[in-house]
């Protein structure tokens, strides 16, 4: 069973060496591409206040922190939680940069040797979008996620859009797979189907459905004042397109 755990972290500034700390962590868990419930939400107080600049980001608070747990003090309920797990992180070396120097202060391992590894959301989206935005509200806009309730970063409202942006960046990788019996949809072996030989019908559009297309170029011709493209190009031209 394939377990995946999506992280997102918000910090007191940027540079974890520079002494910047975690102040919240929020996770979601997926077994089998599927969210199941399961999520963990700490707030942590940091020992320090956070940046103007970070604050203006996340919007919490140094005083909602002061009464709020150490993150060495919940380490062992985190580290239980992601044991074994796959992290999906969106530029990952960020978050796992504040985590591992939150371990490193409470004497604990590095998190690579708690977890079966990290994919970093950034780096397929760079790959499937290059030179295009890839901010987690620029993929939420571009993949179809609704991300209306998020007017400030919280580290599990992020995590939740970026479980269902990972989904959407990486459905095309998945085999198409067609569940035939009882046993397959419990998890068990799906049965593989190759659909190249097969020829799709092509079904021309019949005088009723081409009339309202004409209809509709029509309307659409005389919203925009005659300057549709269609209309635009001769007779000449689409004669000669049609030869070629």
């Amino acid at each position: 069973m394939s377990r995946q755990i999506v992280l997102d972290t918000e910090t007191t500034g940027l540079s974890a060496e520079g002494g910047d700390r975690i102040i919240e962590l929020g996770c979601v868990e997926l077994l089998n591409r599927k969210l199941t419930g399961n999520n963990l939400h700490f707030y942590f107080n940091p020992g320090r206040d956070s940046h103007e600049d970070a604050l203006k980001v996340h919007g919490i608070s140094n005083e909602f922190l002061r009464d709020k747990p150490r993150f060495g003090e919940l380490a062992e309920e985190i580290l239980a939680y992601l044991q074994g797990a796959e992290l999906i992180i969106h530029n990952a070396a960020f978050d796992v940069g504040f985590l591992n120097k939150e371990l490193e202060l409470i004497g604990k391992q590095r998190l690579s040797e708690f977890v079966s590894g990290v994919t970093d959301s950034l780096a397929l989206a760079k790959e499937m979008f290059p030179g295009k935005r890839n901010s987690l509200d620029a993929l939420c806009d571009r993949l179809g996620v609704d991300n209306s309730g998020r007017t400030l970063h919280g580290a599990l409202l992020d995590a939740e859009l970026l479980a269902d942006v990972y989904i959407n960046l990486t459905r095309g990788q998945d085999a198409l797979l067609i569940d035939l019996t009882p046993e397959a949809q419990g998890g068990g072996e799906a049965t593989r189907i190759d659909l190249s030989g097969f020829q799709l019908p092509v079904l021309a559009a019949n005088e009723q459905e081409q009339a309202a297309h004409e209809d509709l170029l029509n309307q659409l011709d005389k919203a925009s004042g005659g300057k549709t493209v269609w209309r635009l190009v001769s007779p000449a031209a689409e004669a000669q397109n049609s030869v070629a």
